[in-house]
């Protein structure tokens, strides 16, 4: 066996196995699951090879090779190939982590205090040996783990809760709800975990302090690896995909139980001020000292947890949130609550750091504004300057806001926009929210950052969902970084009315999966989903039906994912005034004007269907007028950079429109007139990806390709249909109908029309009868197919 360097990669798995061999003596309180060692020695040979590792012997025949604290280095499978424990990454070093609901990653030891993981200095991690092995499996990148024995634990001291009992500073806490919680070193309160159900594992506090309690390190699958403190010990390798399970170590502990997710949680009394509303107003019980009530107004002065439910309606009921900044957290937890202002807004949020509504599981929550307003509230801000302020929403918040929780919440903005604040906005929960609003339905000035939920939107005359920020230079406006933004990573959007736009941002769009798929439906008399910057379409499913265009952006639009449908009777599917790149996903044009337009279009993959009729594709140029000029909306090129800074499309002509295609599939169907299924003011070129174009041209000029420049037709899976000659490309006399395939060796398609002038890039065309013949083929979003070899 050759002999190389033992790597640091190698050494970084190592470490990991030195957190669980020699304390696998079972993975639960079940001893039917304990693994026990086998005796086995070796031998007095060493096939590990390296000085300070001893072979034992596995259940499999494998050969396991120990360091001298008895630690897993890797292990010789029957084969000869080398296998090595693998390991996740862990940001707390094996001990438990939980995320708090400010989006910290919490460490916690085997008391439930928050501890920090000391930093492994891999610079002085020394190889076993001077040589490597040789394997022929492949190892993946391990960071190197601490055990818990090499923490530093944060100093604890107390908070006292809101019915003044103490508890400790760090260390998580159970509600009565089954919920979980910590105070950090301010005594602000973070959420680690919603309230559990009823079916959900109770956790026991610790009966000893002093009790040795080693947290589970997981990963794929539940493989155990039991204690081998000798060498004669027999021990079963985990495979490459195997987890380390770690069970509690000592006996001493024996009566406790662990969970497989968490630290051990002391127990709280779960005792948060709880508002309730009747008749006569809001009464107030557990007060921390933080509520004041005056009829059916409340006002919250502090951070904390505060429970709202009951109904009530009238001039008075606000629930009013004036916490200073230097507080974290002020939580709204509606319960079952409606609550209506005649006069104002039922929910706002003057200041506070960060301030959360959540409509709790299985609640029904509504809010609704007055139609107008006759009060205006004076307050000082935190950087102590006096403040006039005006709500304009249902739920106002002039600070951060974000919307949580598995229950239902029902906004009703009467006055102007249903959700409103004027920093960034976030839904976190599986929310069922409904919005009706006479103005925009949910605007977050900053952002609006959507990752679950089920909304239902009506604006009556603004926009569904809107985010504007942006930043005044003189005449001009420009993006403030990281404002303006409405992004989409997950939940299910109906806009079932926008009187303007359906999304609108001025900075930018983002629409991905990163979360789940999304599932956005647009209906707007404006522009289904609009941004005055960019757009960028990476995932989910997003159908427009529009008045105005179905996506548009004032600069470029970058389609790199999803699928996209849209109707936009009469306006343009899809309009860029600067640049759009088609690089993946579908998008499926049912009904426009023109179909794809842009003072420069780049398509490099993807899959495309466009109905129009005018110009399917229009680069630069159009009904209007926004291309005809300036390849751009302004000087905003702002966040995510300008054309050709993605996918490589630098070097563009500046004169006129360019229209560039070298991948994907594409189906584009005009109707008659002057009308042109691909049309550039300048360059046309077709160098790869399937295109297929089907023009109804009757008196004018263009046809199914039209250039105002040079046009070059190159890849060989291309085909025209027309009853009129096309401006570009090789024209042939041939008859053709929608009964039947025509084309070429490479490609054959049934039209969807009847004429007689073709365009092919590979000989001259004919009807096909066989499509059996071609390699592959292609189902366009409406259904219809396209043989051809490549």
């Amino acid at each position: 066996m050759n002999k190389k360097l033992f790597s640091r990669k190698h050494a970084a798995v190592a470490a990991f196995a030195s957190l669980s061999f020699g304390l696998m003596a079972g993975c639960s309180d079940d001893a039917a699951n304990t693994v026990q060692p086998v005796v086995d020695p070796i031998g007095t040979a060493n096939p590990c090879m390296y000085d300070g590792y001893t072979a034992v012997a596995g259940t499999n025949g494998e050969t396991i090779c120990m360091d001298a604290e008895g630690n897993i280095g890797f292990w010789i499978n029957t084969d000869g190939s080398y296998g090595f424990p693998e390991a996740a990454v862990d940001p707390c070093n094996g001990l438990t982590s939980m995320v708090g609901d400010d989006g910290t990653t919490y460490c916690f030891d085997e008391t439930g205090a928050v501890v920090t993981p000391s930093e492994t200095n891999s610079s002085e991690t020394k190889d076993p040996s001077a040589t490597e092995v040789a394997s022929s499996s492949s190892v993946a990148d391990t960071p190197v783990v601490t055990s818990s024995s090499s923490t530093e634990v944060a100093v604890v001291t107390t908070c006292a809760e809101a019915d003044g009992s103490i508890v400790n500073q760090n260390t998580v806490i159970k509600g009565a709800d089954g919920s979980t919680y910590m105070y950090n070193s301010n005594c602000v309160k973070i959420t680690l975990s919603e309230p559990a159900s009823s079916s959900s594992v109770v956790i026991p506090i610790p009966v000893s302090s002093s009790s040795a309690v080693i947290p589970a390190v997981k990963s794929s699958s539940s493989t155990a690896i039991p204690a081998g403190n000798s060498s004669a010990s027999e021990v079963t390798p985990p495979a490459s995909s195997a987890s380390v399970v770690t069970p509690v170590a000592s006996s001493s502990s024996a009566n406790q139980t662990q969970s497989s997710s968490s630290a051990y949680i002391s127990e709280s009394n779960g005792n948060s001020p709880a508002i309730a509303y009747a008749a006569s107003g809001a009464t107030v019980t557990n007060n921390n000292g933080c509520v004041t009530v005056s009829g059916g107004e409340v006002v919250i002065s502090c951070a904390g947890e505060y429970d709202f439910s009951g109904s009530y309606k009238a001039a008075d009921a606000q629930i009013r949130v004036n916490s200073p900044k230097a507080d974290s957290g002020v939580y709204l937890n509606l319960k079952g609550l409606t609550l209506e202002n005649t006069v104002d807004a039922p929910i706002y949020v003057q200041q506070a750091s960060k301030a959360f509504v959540v409509a709790k599981k299985e609640t029904v929550n509504t809010l609704s504004d007055a139609s107008t307003r006759t009060k205006s509230f004076t307050y000082q801000n935190s950087n102590g300057e006096t403040k006039v302020d005006t709500t304009g929403a249902a739920i106002y918040a002039k600070d951060d806001l974000t919307i949580k929780g598995a229950g239902t919440l029902t906004i009703n903005g009467n006055y102007n926009n249903g959700i409103q604040c004027s920093n960034d906005l976030r839904f976190r929960g599986e929310t069922v929210v409904n919005v009706t609003a006479k103005n925009n339905g949910v605007k977050g000035k900053g952002m609006v950052d959507i990752e679950k939920g089920t909304f239902t939107i009506a604006a009556t005359s603004g926009d569904g969902i809107k985010s504007d920020e942006y930043t005044v230079n003189g005449t001009d406006t420009t993006i403030t970084e990281g404002k303006g933004i409405v992004n989409i990573k997950g939940g299910t959007i109906n806009i079932t009315k926008a009187g303007d736009d359906g999304i609108q941002a001025f900075n930018a769009i983002m629409i991905s999966d990163s979360i789940s798929e999304p599932a956005i439906n647009v209906t707007s008399t404006g522009k289904g989903v609009s941004s005055d910057n960019h757009i960028y379409i990476n995932g989910g499913k997003v159908t427009v039906t529009s008045g105005d265009d179905g996506v548009h952006s004032n600069m470029n639009i970058y389609f790199n994912g999803g699928y996209t449908t849209i109707t936009a009777k009469g306006n343009d599917g899809v309009h860029a005034d600067s640049t759009l790149y088609v690089n993946d996903g579908t998008i499926y044009v049912k009904e426009s004007y023109e179909g794809l337009e842009a003072w420069y279009i780049r398509v490099s993959g993807g899959a495309t269907e466009v109905h129009a009729t005018d110009d399917a594709w229009n680069a630069a140029g159009g009904k209007d007028g926004s291309g005809n000029t300036t390849p751009g909306g302004g000087n905003n090129w702002g966040w995510m950079g300008a054309p050709g800074g993605m996918g490589g499309w630098g070097g563009m002509s500046s004169g006129s429109g360019t229209l560039i295609v070298t991948g994907g599939h594409h189906y584009l169907n005009v109707g008659s007139g002057d009308t042109d299924g691909m049309d550039s003011n300048g360059e046309l070129t077709v160098s790869g990806g399937v295109v297929i174009v089907e023009c109804q041209l009757s008196g004018g000029m263009g046809g199914s390709f039209d250039s105002d420049g040079t046009a070059t037709l190159s890849s060989k899976t291309v085909l025209g249909f027309s009853p009129s000659t096309s401006e570009a490309g090789t024209n042939y006399n041939v008859s053709f109908s929608s009964s039947g395939f025509y084309g070429n060796s490479s490609i054959a398609f049934k039209p969807a029309i009847s004429g007689s002038k073709m365009v092919s890039t590979n000989g001259t065309p004919s009807a096909v009868s066989n499509t059996s013949s071609y390699s592959k083929n292609f189902t366009f979003p409406g259904g219809r197919i396209v043989y051809y070899n490549n």
